[in-house]
């Protein structure tokens, strides 16, 4: 994938932007039109995973854009993919950070108002926190296992990849897509298994959104229960849920014609 660096929440961030045909545009720095003109249509910004990054979204972006006719936008947060190291170890309300003061800052760079987040994981979670809290214009979310809180069986889960992490070939598959993979994969398991993050809850951010959402929760996710999604759906006004069969915490892996399906069906439900 060609991707560029954006100076953005005091790092330099790579970000790939996709035209709405699934052509790479190399210059990220391309502004969306005016929403005044008719020809206006909410670009989507993809938001990782806690160990993705622009790479590990694979064709999928593409094939976000191809199926939208919408401009997509990707990136890696600091300390992931090529762009520059976070800071470590990251607090409880890391993904505060990201939502309020990283993520408004790379929108102004690239000259995007009011976008579609599609966040994945804990992408999910900086996009529920973004829209609910920071007061800045959001056409809608498409939510993928999101979190809204910390279950036992997401901290199982994390508990189980730390020793994949110490055993296996995980380093090595992870390590093609992040500049320091020993950085990108502690930053993110020490904070989840930190006893303070237990007590993290974003409920309150739920309640303030106020534009459409989709939420997409795989059966079988290893990471979160359906609770998670069934609370985005008491708690806020508009909400789409979709829940798939046979697929885990990577709906877009396990089941992307559904995913699409939906994405496409939400994106033109949007005013």
């Amino acid at each position: 994938m060609a991707s560029s660096l954006v100076e953005a929440g005091g790092a330099a961030i790579e970000v790939e932007r996709i035209g709405n045909r699934g052509q790479t545009r190399i210059s990220a720095a391309m502004p969306q039109k005016c929403e005044s003109d008719p020809d206006f249509r909410s670009p989507i910004v993809m938001l990782h995973e806690g160990l993705g990054s622009v790479s590990m979204w694979r064709d999928f972006p593409h094939r976000v854009a191809h199926a939208t006719g919408r401009d997509v936008v990707v990136y890696s947060r600091a300390g992931y993919g090529r762009s520059s190291p976070a800071t470590l170890p990251r607090g409880v309300r890391y993904m505060h950070d990201e939502a309020l003061v990283a993520l408004p800052q790379l929108l102004d760079a690239l000259g995007i108002v009011r976008p579609i987040l599609l966040g994945h994981s804990d992408g999910a979670s900086i996009a529920l926190i973004h829209a609910g809290r920071s007061g800045r214009p959001v056409a809608g979310l498409a939510l993928m296992a999101p979190h809204v809180l910390v279950e036992d069986l997401s901290v199982a889960s994390i508990e189980a990849a730390k020793v994949a992490w110490r055993t296996t070939d995980l380093r090595a598959r992870l390590a093609r897509h992040h500049d320091d993979v020993d950085a990108a994969f502690t930053g993110w398991n020490d904070i989840w298994l930190h006893p303070d993050f237990r007590a993290w809850n974003i409920e309150a951010e739920v309640r303030g959104l106020g534009c459409p959402v989709l939420a997409i929760q795989g059966e079988d996710d290893e990471y979160g229960t359906m609770d998670q999604v069934e609370r985005i759906a008491r708690l806020a006004p508009d909400v789409e849920l979709v829940r798939l069969a046979d697929c885990r915490h990577s709906p877009h892996r396990d089941q992307p014609e559904a995913v699409l399906e939906a994405l496409v069906r939400f994106c033109d439900r949007l005013p």
